[in-house]
């Protein structure tokens, strides 16, 4: 395992502490915000993409501000290619590192995947193959992230329309090893499981029983497009524009059931809807996760 260095302790933060929240969670929409202040029902966190928040002021920071004083925020970046073949951006860690000292982040998360190549930026979250050698370029990278922020982060599994014949392993294998060389621990993204089984013609179910879930301390869940591939096979897409799909809940209810509650995300990022039809997804998650309350993994129990 990489050695980190070790994070602040409690008596150094300035803003409020929260308990780990098991419960769900929502992606924050600034259109949201003057709904989220007047609704009596709160949900368990909020979640931001750091890099919409990387600007040094500004209506998004003073929104962000007031939301971090009532709830834990969670900080998920999307752009830190930690799967990329050249060396991570200096200036976007050092951006990344600002945001978490502003805000405290109650988890701090980011992609299995690359975004980056010399000096291209694709707006995509693409694939890796499960090698040997871009194994070590990711515990590389992760242990750089962990070093610089002082935090440990929580990898999240991708979701895939390709496969490559070069890999030597198998994602959960990958992502195990990853976990166990650089420390981090894991974002389940239950969606993305059910997208790359139907894409790749698995159960999903075999996948999570091979996934290391006691490594787990949040799942995402969010609805996915279905299309077709150019020979007119199913093909599912990570869309993240309606509702979480009935094949998932019951996907993630099986984790729960397993893992015993942990915070959930909704995340909804385009044809965003109102606040009231994102808060019901987040309603329908703290009722799968009401069903399993006494099956909190003990760690998990004691931080609430």
């Amino acid at each position: 395992m990489k050695s980190r260095r070790i994070p602040r302790s409690a008596h150094d933060l300035r803003l409020p502490i929260f308990p780990t929240p098991l419960r769900s969670g929502a992606g924050f929409k600034p259109e949201h915000l003057g709904d989220i202040l007047a609704d009596a029902r709160k949900v368990g966190f909020f979640e931001v993409h750091a890099e919409n928040y990387m600007g040094d002021g500004g209506a998004p920071h003073a929104m962000l501000d007031r939301l971090r004083a009532d709830y834990p925020v969670f900080l998920h970046g999307v752009a830190m290619s930690i799967g990329g073949e050249g060396p991570l951006d200096k200036a976007h860690l050092a951006r990344f590192r600002r945001l978490v000292d502003r805000y405290e982040p109650h988890v701090v998360s980011e992609h299995l995947a690359w975004s980056t190549h010399d000096t291209a930026y694709f707006n995509d979250l693409l694939p890796v193959p499960y090698t040997r050698a871009v194994l070590a370029r990711v515990v590389d990278h992760i242990d750089e992230v962990q070093n610089a922020l002082g935090r440990t982060l929580l990898l999240e599994n991708p979701s895939t329309y390709v496969t490559f014949d070069s890999s030597e392993m198998s994602e959960t294998q990958f992502i195990l090893e990853v976990a166990r060389q650089s420390g981090c621990e894991l974002l389940l993204d239950v969606n993305n499981v059910f997208v790359s089984a139907t894409n790749h013609d698995y159960a999903p179910e075999d996948y999570l029983a091979d996934f290391p879930l006691h490594l787990v301390r949040e799942i995402h869940l969010a609805g996915h497009a279905t299309d077709q591939d150019d020979a007119g096979h199913t093909l599912l897409i990570d869309a993240h524009d309606r509702p979480v799909a009935a094949e998932v809940w019951n996907l993630y209810e099986k984790v729960i059931a397993v893992r015993g509650p942990i915070p959930t995300l909704i995340e909804w990022d385009n044809d965003v809807p109102e606040w009231s039809v994102l808060k019901s997804e987040a309603d329908a998650a703290d009722v799968i996760l009401s069903r399993h309350a006494s099956d909190a993994h003990p760690e998990l129990r004691h931080a609430s």
